[in-house]
Order: C-alpha cells, then structure tokens, then sequence
C-alpha cells in the first residue's frame, strides 16, 4: 500500500532548492540524462522493447538498433522530440488544449502522421480493463470541460495532487486512438515542471502496481486515493534521485 507522502516531498523540495539556480552546463546535463530517462520508462510501460541504452543510441546517434520493431524506434524519437516540448512549456503558467494535442502530435508523428494530434474518431477498448472509455463523439467536448477546469484543479489541490489529477482526468476521457498514457505522463510532468518540481519517473518494473492505481480511479466505487498516493511516492522517490545527482555536480 503506497501512503501518501506529501509533507517528505516538502521537506526534500526545500533541500533541492538550495542548488539553484543551476548552472547551464548542470541544467543541460540534468536535462538529457531525464530526457533518456523519461523516454525509456515511459515507452517500457506501454510494452516498448528498447532498453535504456539502446534508448540513448536511437536518440542520442540516430542509429536503429537491430532486431527491435520500427515502431518501438519511432516511440523513443517522438517522445524525445515531446519532451523538448515539455520543457518549452514548463515556463509558462498555464496548460492549454493544444498543449495537450501537441503533446501526442510530437510523440505520435512518425507512427501515424494523420492520427497525430488529433482527437479519436472511433471507440476504443482497454484491454484487461472494466472501464469503457466515452465515445469518439463526447470528446472534443470532453476535452474542452477538462482543459477549462485546470485552473480551478490547480488552485485547490497540492501541486502533486493536481498533477496526478490531471494525468487521472486525461487517462479516462482517453482523447486518442494510441499513446494516451505516454501523453497523460508528459501532461504530469509539465504540471510537476511548472510547480517547481523536477521530472518524476514512474519505473517498468512497478507497471501493476501504476496500472491498479489508475484502475482504482475508474472502477466502482471509484477512489482516486490509491492513485494520488502512488503519484506522490513515485514524486517523492524522483525527487531522492534529482538530489543525489545535485550532490554529486558539487
């Protein structure tokens, strides 16, 4: 059971905070060892069979490594060119609808150019999962219901909380034919980013335990507890591995 661990979130935020501001040599280094990072677990959790380093060679050399699906390349060169977003974004104070579609639109471009960006027109079924998604027609509204209460979302709740709220919130109205997951994780971080948080990291290997979270949001009676506290574990144990590698710059 994941327990919620926003006061020790605090209290390391406040630690983290004593090495900045960063250096640009620190910021860029920062920066591309999570885009390799963030690029990989987020791929991994959706079935991508690239490992962290062939991860790093693919976007890092834009060398194809042997064996491995196109599609699983193409993943990690969009999600590199997304996460380039993520960081633009994070300096604005706002998360708009087309912050969202371009999201998709950058991690989704190689894989489906006419599909990238842009809203599902069909219905979609997650496998193993009870939760029926809303239909193609109810998005676009949808969408628009979701994008006009984030400033209220982030004005009540604790920066983590909306943060997981909004990655929840995304997830159910799925909006897109594939990659809603890898979207939802980058909407997340954008909201951590622009709090003040570094990117948070959720590993492959607690897959079940993430996927149990999200169904917990979803199906009857439905509890976003499980969820929010299993976000501010995965923040709090990022924020541990942000401050070790600060440590180790000094």
């Amino acid at each position: 059971m994941y327990q919620n661990k926003r006061s020790e979130i605090g209290s390391l935020q406040k630690e983290i905070y004593k090495y900045y501001p960063l250096s640009k040599s620190d910021f860029e280094q920062l920066k591309q060892y999570y885009r390799i990072l963030l690029t990989y677990t987020s791929n991994a959790l959706e079935g991508n069979s690239l490992t962290e380093t062939e991860t790093k060679i693919v976007i890092e050399d834009g060398i194809t490594v042997g064996g491995k699906p196109l599609r699983d390349h193409f993943e990690a060169v969009g999600h590199s060119k997304a996460y380039d977003l993520l960081f633009e974004l994070s300096h604005k104070k706002i998360i708009t609808e087309e912050n969202i579609k371009a999201f998709h639109k950058f991690f989704y471009y190689h894989i489906d150019p006419d599909q990238a960006g842009e809203y599902r027109n069909v219905k979609v079924f997650i496998s193993g999962a009870k939760f029926v998604p809303p239909g193609p027609e109810k998005v676009p509204e949808l969408m628009k219901d979701f994008v006009a209460k984030i400033p209220l979302l982030e004005k009540e709740k604790h920066a983590v909380e909306y943060a997981a709220l909004l990655h929840k919130e995304l997830v159910e109205i799925h909006p897109f034919i594939d990659g809603n997951g890898r979207t939802a994780r980058l909407l997340m971080n954008l909201a951590l980013l622009q709090h003040g948080y570094p990117v948070t990291i959720i590993p492959p290997i607690l897959r079940n335990d993430y996927i149990s979270a999200i169904k917990a949001t979803q199906d009857e009676p439905k509890d976003n507890t499980p969820f929010i506290n299993f976000i501010s574990c995965m923040v709090y144990e990022s924020q541990k591995d942000y401050l070790r590698l600060l440590e180790s710059s000094e």
